[in-house]
């Protein structure tokens, strides 16, 4: 008697239009968390992508997961970018103010607040999203770092958390008036970044462990 061999099943592929549907979602959700806040109704967000209520709920059941989408599409897309730049120059400094820049389109700093207390940090769809980005800015700066175009005094920590800050909004202020300064103030602070050293920074560098920590 044969032995019957077992009919794997495939999983079906989201349709094209389905897929447009989810990543407008999430592209009009980032936009709206960073002007509004995490709190911005979600209807409001349907509205903007273009899609019903339903549509959203179907892909995005509550505010946490999209929330958690929201976040992991930023930190996949900064670290596509910065992979891109170095394997397109070679240039590790390169590659590293790529990554800084796009941060800054993407608002990244102005998402922290999405991550509250009641969010699932340790989510494994955020961790090995998280984890991808901290070891590919880790080593990016370790080698910037080893040939010479990265100051010595400097560690992951003090990049991430000058990004933050230069990337989030002033109280009060709209978004798109800070295009123009942005750029500009995160080009001073990479030229700052640059060996050779011409100044002794106050306090000691924070590495990512300090930031896991904290």
């Amino acid at each position: 008697m044969e032995t019957a061999i077992p009919v794997q099943r495939k999983v079906p592929r989201p349709r094209a239009d389905a897929q447009r549907n989810r990543e407008r979602i999430v592209a009009a959700g980032r936009e709206m968390f960073v002007e509004f806040g995490a709190e911005v109704p979600l209807d409001e967000i349907a509205r903007r992508a273009g899609v019903g209520n339903a549509t959203l709920y179907r892909h995005f059941p509550d505010r946490e997961i999209l929330q958690r989408e929201i976040v992991c599409s930023v930190l996949d897309r900064v670290s596509e970018e910065a992979e891109q730049a170095l394997a397109e120059s070679g240039d590790v400094f390169e590659a590293l103010s790529r990554f800084v820049h796009v941060a800054a389109d993407l608002r990244i700093g102005a998402l922290c607040p999405v991550l509250s207390e009641s969010f699932d940090r340790n989510h494994p769809d955020l961790f090995a999203s998280r984890e991808r980005m901290e070891t590919l800015v880790e080593g990016l700066m370790a080698r910037a770092r080893a040939a010479g175009q990265l100051r010595p005094d400097v560690a992951y920590g003090d990049l991430m958390v000058a990004v933050s800050q230069l990337t989030r909004p002033l109280p009060g202020s709209a978004c798109p008036k800070f295009d123009s300064f942005v750029h500009r103030h995160l080009q001073l602070f990479l030229d700052g970044l640059r060996a050779p050293v011409r100044s002794e920074l106050p306090g000691t560098a924070v590495t990512l462990e300090d930031m896991r920590r904290a």
